[in-house]
């Protein structure tokens, strides 16, 4: 690999050396070879009653046919204790590639079962991005003795991508990439692609750059099989460039991929240097990993996985329960100022729970949609009061349906006509105000700079039980005890 901000540019490069061929027990990933669910959990078993029995050899056994996304999920729904069992019965047997296939949790339970020459194999066998996540996952004294196994051009590569933030550009990026001048012809790069055998093992675009390693255009591999020999590479590039920044957020790569519809896109350094590519199954990842990552805040669990422990998973959970403890207090003193209300009509404790839920599950329908069109830059000051106006006016039309639906059912239930109206104006208010706290409370949250998709969840729900709570207690003081 071509050191980029320490030499001129070649005129066509490489960071990566061919593939090695793969030992015997190297596992293909073939779609006609995977296993069902039933399969796998069939697997897991057999290998669990081996390991019990003290047979490794046979546990070993047992998975060897499986490809590797096959392996990984298996080792994935094994216990711990029989995750670093089966790794050490697999030895210098485990196959490198499956390293980026493994939760992340799961990589690091088992870094120290796996023999540093595989994970120094893995590394000059994995992409760059992946490569990054192994070793920045491994003790110092490790770490350093994988690195010492691998090539010095590899070694500056790695180190290079474990300087950029995680979750970042660089650390997403691939350092294989094909860069040609601009002055080269057809022919040229196809005489170049043909003979060298250092060349990324799969590409679809050519950068072109300047003397300087900057990108002034790209061109795509089969426009550049369908034309003539002699033609300039010049005159048929794209000058259309989507630069990523190696130090911008995936969130922002995952963005650009998605709104230009992107097949891979150049990364370059503060000079402006082509320094790796973005490809779209990278993004893929990123964009099904951050959705995930939403899902999980909005319901106050974080980066939780199943694969965490349970002291880990207490720790990333308990901060906002204790926070709902409090806000929860909150709504419970509003119901405290209206006891003398309630005891005098107990359906009111029946039907404060209808009224708090309803307001609930209408803010979360709202703040869902509002997080996420924060998270993709759908929702921004160009849009978001007509959003919030949208937002206000579907809050009051489900207020006025479901006041009228509500308070008819408990005129039949209860009979008591002024109840149903009480019932009716509260439901009113509180859809109404769960609706505007579903966007706002995100909205405001952005501006502040925190993570709407963590905290908003808590704010929301306070919001609807306090009103809803005020509301209904309030109006029925007002309406049926004065």
């Amino acid at each position: 690999m071509t050191n980029t901000s320490d030499h001129e540019p070649a005129p066509g490069r490489r960071t990566r050396p061919a593939a090695a061929a793969e030992p015997p027990e190297s596992r293909t990933v073939s779609a006609e070879s995977g296993l069902t669910a039933e399969q796998v959990t069939d697997v897991v078993a057999r290998v669990a009653d081996a390991l019990d029995a003290g047979d490794r050899d046979g546990a070993a056994a047992i998975v060897a046919p499986l490809v590797i996304a096959d392996l990984a999920r298996v080792i994935e729904l094994l216990a711990p204790a029989d995750r670093v069992a089966l790794t050490e019965a697999l030895g210098t047997g485990f196959p490198a590639e499956l390293l980026s296939e493994l939760d992340e949790t799961v990589r690091d339970q088992i870094a120290e079962a796996i023999p540093n020459e595989v994970i120094a194999r893995a590394v000059t066998e994995l992409d760059t991005d992946d490569a990054a996540y192994v070793i920045e996952a491994l003790e110092d004294a490790d770490k350093e003795e994988v690195l010492a196994q691998i090539p010095s051009t590899e070694r500056v590569a790695l180190e290079r991508a474990l300087e950029y933030p995680e979750g970042s550009a660089g650390r997403l990026m691939q350092a294989d990439f094909v860069a040609v001048p601009p002055f080269w012809t057809v022919g040229q790069v196809i005489d170049y692609m043909r003979e060298s055998a250092d060349l990324p093992e799969t590409f679809s675009d050519i950068y072109v750059v300047d003397a300087a390693y900057r990108v002034v255009g790209s061109l795509d591999l089969s426009r550049l099989l369908r034309t003539k020999r002699e033609i300039g590479v010049e005159t048929i590039m794209d000058t259309e460039r989507h630069l990523l920044l190696a130090t911008a957020d995936q969130e922002t790569v995952a963005r650009q991929f998605e709104r230009y519809d992107l097949k891979s896109a150049p990364v370059v350094d503060e000079n402006k240097r082509l320094v790796g590519v973005v490809t779209v199954d990278d993004v893929v990842e990123v964009a099904a990993q951050e959705a995930d990552e939403d899902a999980r805040r909005l319901a106050g669990v974080g980066d939780e996985r199943l694969t965490d422990g349970v002291r880990l998973v207490v720790q990333r959970r308990i901060l906002w329960l204790i926070v709902n403890l409090f806000t929860a207090g909150l709504a419970a003193s509003v119901i405290k100022s209206f006891d003398a209300t309630i005891e005098q009509m107990v359906a009111l404790a029946v039907l404060m729970p209808v009224v708090a839920s309803m307001g609930g599950n209408a803010a979360t329908q709202t703040m869902t949609v509002a997080v996420r069109a924060i998270a993709t830059e759908s929702l921004g000051p160009a849009n978001m009061w007509r959003i919030i106006r949208r937002e206000a006016a579907v809050g009051a039309v489900n207020g006025v349906l479901f006041a009228v639906l509500l308070g008819l059912f408990v005129v039949a239930w209860f009979g008591v006509g002024k109840l149903g109206v009480v019932i009716g104006a509260a439901m009113i208010i509180n859809m109404f105000a769960a609706a505007v706290a579903g966007i706002l409370v995100p909205v405001t949250l952005h501006r502040l700079r925190f993570d709407p998709a963590i905290a908003s969840s808590v704010f929301v729900t306070t919001v609807t039980d306090v009103v809803g709570f005020f509301a209904f207690l309030g109006l029925a003081t007002l309406i049926l005890f004065r």
